[in-house]
């Protein structure tokens, strides 16, 4: 072995124990920081509203998993079979969140469900969209629950770094409490540290006239475990809306399930190409008695993010995960996913509008 071989390999050796150590010092630091909320928590509500929810009046709700404002058209992303961290530029973040402040606009929904809002995330240049959003709904009442905290997430490489992120709930009617209930974790240690804790965002909206309420449920599960992730929290919250029913609220959930509904047909959309994530599926019978699931089958909800959006790929990936579930004593009138062509992010928005029976 020649002696520059020697040096280079007393060096590599010598760092040996250091990135060991440093690994141990991140490995503490991220378990004494690592965010570990209760059960259930209270959440505050931002800004105002003067209706109330009525039995004779027709309530629109729109669910959106609006994709922390940095996946639209344009990008890919590492956890789908892409290669980016930091999926679009800042100006294509700033011009992603202003179309959707501006659709969210146009839907002129009563009860709106946002999915990947994220506060101060190196992944959308620590843009506090949170706060954008509710500032320009301000006759909104807003609520947001962290599913997504983390000092550093160390990787892929780059890294994704630190995240603060979560669901966002905004209502123009009155709403008496709302609560962030948590969901199973999948993840052990050490990777549980620095990945999402899943919850609910639930409201309780007092219905005109009535001592019931009207229970919305902001959800956006599972998505990259083996599966029994997915069931525990579909149980979860199969065991939430069920409560709810018992006390006889009225009770709608909506939001991104990662899932599809064993009762739509999505057929068209099956997952073609090896090695594209897949999604689970939600067997309805468990809901069936007290509830009816709600997705449209015809157009997707959701695109693939293993590469840029190409529409006139016949062989491109899409899925329908977005949906509604709502209890027996609803009446809904109607259910469609708008499609915007992934514009401003990888999901579509989904569209319901009930009534109060």
């Amino acid at each position: 072995m020649s002696r520059a071989a020697k040096i280079c390999l007393k060096v590599f050796l010598s760092l040996i124990p250091v990135l060991g150590v440093g690994i141990a010092v991140l490995l503490a630091v991220l378990t004494v920081t690592e965010y570990k909320p209760g059960n259930v928590e209270k959440l505050l509500l931002t800004g105002q509203a003067v209706d109330e929810a009525e039995f004779s009046k027709e309530i629109k709700l729109i669910s959106w998993n609006i994709g922390y404002c940095n996946l639209g058209a344009t990008a890919d992303f590492f956890m789908d079979g892409g290669k980016k961290v930091v999926s679009q530029t800042r100006e294509e973040l700033d011009n992603n969140i202003k179309n959707i402040v501006e659709k969210l606009s146009e839907f002129d929904a009563d009860i709106t469900f946002l999915q990947e809002a994220d506060r101060k995330s190196y992944r959308s240049y620590n843009v506090n969209e949170e706060k954008i959003i509710s500032d320009k709904f301000s006759e909104r009442l807003s609520a947001f629950a962290v599913n997504f905290k983390s000092l550093f997430v160390p990787f892929p490489f780059p890294p994704l770094r630190n995240v603060e992120a979560g669901i966002m709930s905004l209502s123009r009617f009155k709403v008496e409490s709302a609560e962030r209930v948590s969901l199973p974790v999948p993840f052990k240690w050490p990777v549980s540290t620095c990945n999402l804790k899943r919850c609910l965002l639930v409201e309780k909206i007092p219905i005109s006239g009535s001592d019931k309420k009207l229970v919305a449920i902001n959800l956006h599960l599972e998505a990259y475990d083996s599966g029994e992730g997915k069931i525990a929290q579909t149980k979860a919250l199969l065991d939430e809306m069920e409560k709810e029913y018992a006390a006889g609220n009225y009770v709608i959930a909506g939001g991104d399930f990662n899932q599809v509904f064993s009762n739509i047909d999505v057929s068209k959309f099956e997952v073609g190409s090896v090695g594209l994530w897949k999604p689970g599926k939600i067997d309805a019978e468990p809901f069936l008695e007290k509830f009816n699931l709600y997705m449209d089958g015809t157009v997707p909800t959701c695109r693939s993010l293993d590469r840029a959006y190409d529409k006139n790929d016949s062989k491109f990936q899409y899925y329908v995960i977005d949906g509604f579930i709502a209890s027996k004593n609803i009446e809904v009138l109607s259910q469609r996913t708008i499609g915007l062509d992934f514009e401003n992010s990888d999901h579509n928005p989904v569209e319901i509008t009930i009534k109060l029976k």
